[in-house]
């Protein structure tokens, strides 16, 4: 094989490289193996060629059950939700990574099961994480509290329930139980 030829064992090992590494959508694999093919081949007319090789490899890879973007998306909304990230955040980072609405609406469903209201929960993950409401330890400037929050994609009523409790109990109240 030439050292410019990119053939479907290449376009095999540089797929299972990354899926070994990373979780993955399909259409992330997809951009992410265009933009590998693009960079070894420098711009040439190979590139173009291979983005059919390149769709076969991922519908392959979808068929067998080794590419699945609802268990991507599910499995990424579990830990975006852990980490305090809110709704719209994980829809929009979902929707980067090239997964289908309904994925996305099906992966955020199963966030109900755990907590009444999804949206709050990771509201109060999100202030322990960035030391907030009663996870501050300086004085409070409420303003850039609630700007943190609506930067991160929360609403305000969301917000202020969660810097309106008094201590970290209440916080993790609010968050099992919900708004009342």
């Amino acid at each position: 094989m030439d050292s410019g030829e990119i053939g479907p064992e290449l376009l095999e090992r540089w797929a299972l490289h990354y899926l070994g590494r990373y979780a993955s959508s399909a259409e992330n694999l997809r951009r992410v193996m265009m933009r590998r093919v693009r960079r070894h081949c420098h711009g040439t007319e190979t590139a173009r060629e291979t983005a059919a090789l390149i769709d076969a490899l991922v519908t392959r890879y979808c068929a067998s059950g080794l590419l699945d973007d609802a268990a991507y998306a599910a499995g990424r909304v579990q830990s975006l939700h852990r980490r305090g990230e809110s709704l719209r955040a994980m829809r929009a980072r979902l929707a980067a990574k090239g997964v289908s609405a309904a994925d996305v609406a099906n992966a955020v469903s199963g966030l109900r099961a755990d907590a009444p209201d999804p949206d709050l929960a990771a509201a109060c993950a999100f202030a322990r994480r960035r030391r907030l409401g009663p996870f501050r330890r300086a004085a409070a400037d409420h303003a850039r509290e609630l700007g943190a929050f609506a930067r991160a994609g929360f609403d305000r009523r969301v917000a202020e329930a969660v810097l309106a409790c008094t201590d970290m109990e209440a916080v993790e109240e609010l968050a099992r139980n919900g708004l009342d």
